[in-house]
């Protein structure tokens, strides 16, 4: 076991651009951010977007402002725009939440990805670089993963991720008037060196023909052997 008897609290993340070569991570400004989150969110998938977050649907705008207004003042979950490095809009929103610098552990959620987000290579750099800033600047031990046990997307995105499944935790909450069950998955500092190297090489325009399509997998770049 790990001899822990120097180990310090770690730096609480702060509000900064977290810069990558696809997104941007930047703290939620609803100034900046507002017009183009609120339409990620308020589409016609918005039933489905929202359905296992801790909010309802917000498509109206005087409601999203609010909410946004809030998200921008909270230290604790601690929230970032994910704004496409081309184009410089913001196409979705995660956060960093559970902090809890004393033992090193920290989890991300509330994600919400607009359309033209989900799915894309940029989607994933944003978790990359969450994870690096997690680890390799912070030196956090522990990164989370938590999701509705209904929620099979979530799951699988945590799985491909490079998240270990840890377990269920029955009756965890109440959400909406419903009982959860909560998965958790983890990241812990020991994995991190091989998951990054899987990263970046699914991340690497080598693994992407003309049009775009992966070659490999990243669940093939962060399967252990």
């Amino acid at each position: 076991m790990k001899d822990l008897r120097s180990w310090t609290p770690r730096p609480t993340p702060r509000r900064e651009t977290i810069a990558g070569r696809f997104v941007r991570l930047e703290p939620l400004d609803p100034v900046r951010h507002g017009d183009a989150l609120f339409e990620a969110g308020a589409g016609p998938d918005a039933e489905a977007l929202w359905r296992y977050l801790f909010e309802a649907p917000i498509t109206r705008r005087d409601v999203f402002d609010a909410w946004a207004r809030e998200a921008a003042a909270t230290d604790d979950p601690l929230f970032f725009s994910v704004v496409d490095a081309a184009s410089g809009r913001a196409e979705g929103r995660l956060a960093l939440m559970r902090i809890t610098p004393a033992h090193g552990v920290l989890e991300v959620g509330s994600i919400l990805y607009g359309p033209r987000l989900a799915r894309s290579r940029a989607a994933t750099e944003a978790i990359y670089l969450l994870g690096r800033h997690v680890f390799e600047k912070l030196g956090y031990r522990r990164f989370e993963w938590k999701c509705d046990d209904r929620n099979e997307p979530s799951k699988r995105a945590a799985l491909r991720f490079g998240f270990t499944f840890e377990g269920v935790f029955r009756k965890h909450m109440v959400v909406k008037g419903e009982s959860r069950d909560t998965a958790w998955f983890g990241i812990v500092d020991e994995d991190w060196p091989r998951l990054a190297r899987g990263y970046r090489a699914w991340l690497d325009p080598a693994n992407f023909d003309a049009h775009g399509r992966q070659r490999e997998s990243l669940t093939a770049f962060t399967t252990p052997a």
